[in-house]
């Protein structure tokens, strides 16, 4: 068992407009956090996130280590969400206490808990873990929201490719926490833009985990300031951090899904400021 920490620094609005390729993929992006066997876990300097990829195959994995983030345990100050991406089941096992996850499902880990170790039902077809975690100030339970509790928003529009539906997991309507808010997006068949229109939350940060893409397929993930924008090519099991100064948009080249998991000063998921397409630069 394996687990290979790394760190992100991101950068300022201005830093980036002078960025190459590979400087913007070295600040912004977590390439390929899904290795069989192990967990490669990633602490960013944005709001102190701590996301990563967890794959239990023949032996459980632990993550309760804190010395990468200063503390006794991972979640001695901390709350995360663990979701299951991959296409069979999985367990996690907190401080004694099993929690299965089918695929889909995500499990609300509080702060304080101190041994979390994750394991899959069947080795050859592991389950596929995301953790996002961030610094949390409130002692909640630990809970797993299904597919099923999950609360569903269809938006966008069929004609402007954009039509996709958002399924809330841990948010203040069903599954409440400290700080952190966490869900899975689904761009209808035919559709490939996400989060339309672009926009900013000045008070949150982003980060995004693409999954459920063919090998050949791509996400083309744009970012930076609305007059002077980057963009980023994102693989299948890619994730991405979107600054509360950037704007976040994508489009695919095929079918995919994303998790999005926020932390910043509130909760309020409408607190953002859209940007029209047409002032994009």
């Amino acid at each position: 068992m394996t687990v290979t920490w790394t760190k992100r620094y991101g950068a300022s609005p201005g830093q980036i407009t002078r960025m190459g390729t590979d400087e913007l993929r070295s600040e912004f992006l977590i390439p390929g956090v899904f290795a069989p066997g192990g967990a490669q876990l990633c602490y960013t300097h944005v709001d102190r996130m701590v996301l990563g990829g967890i794959v239990p195959t023949h032996a459980p994995i632990a993550i309760g280590d804190g010395a990468e983030v200063g503390a006794d345990t991972l979640f001695q100050a901390r709350e995360g969400g663990i979701a299951n991406l991959g296409t069979s089941g999985g367990t996690v096992t907190v401080d004694g206490q099993p929690f299965p996850l089918a695929p889909r499902d995500i499990l609300y880990v509080g702060r304080g808990a101190r041994d979390v170790a994750l394991a899959s039902d069947d080795p050859a077809n592991p389950a596929l873990f995301y953790l996002n975690s961030v610094p949390a100030g409130a002692d909640l339970p630990h809970r797993v929201v299904t597919q099923a509790q999950s609360k569903a928003m269809t938006m966008g529009d069929e004609a402007k490719s954009n039509k996709r539906t958002l399924r809330m997991y841990i948010h203040p309507e069903v599954m409440p926490s400290c700080l952190l808010l966490m869900g899975i997006t689904d761009p209808a068949p035919g559709s490939i833009w996400n989060t339309m229109p672009p926009h900013t939350h000045e008070r949150r940060m982003e980060a995004y985990l693409y999954f459920a893409m063919s090998e050949e397929d791509r996400v083309m993930h744009f970012m930076g300031v609305p007059e002077e924008t980057r963009h980023l090519v994102v693989a299948s099991g890619d994730a991405v951090l979107s600054p509360a100064w950037s704007i976040h948009m994508g489009a695919g080249t095929g079918p995919y899904a994303f998790v999005w998991g926020m932390t910043g000063e509130n909760q309020i998921y409408q607190d953002f400021d859209p940007v029209p397409v047409r002032t994009l630069r």
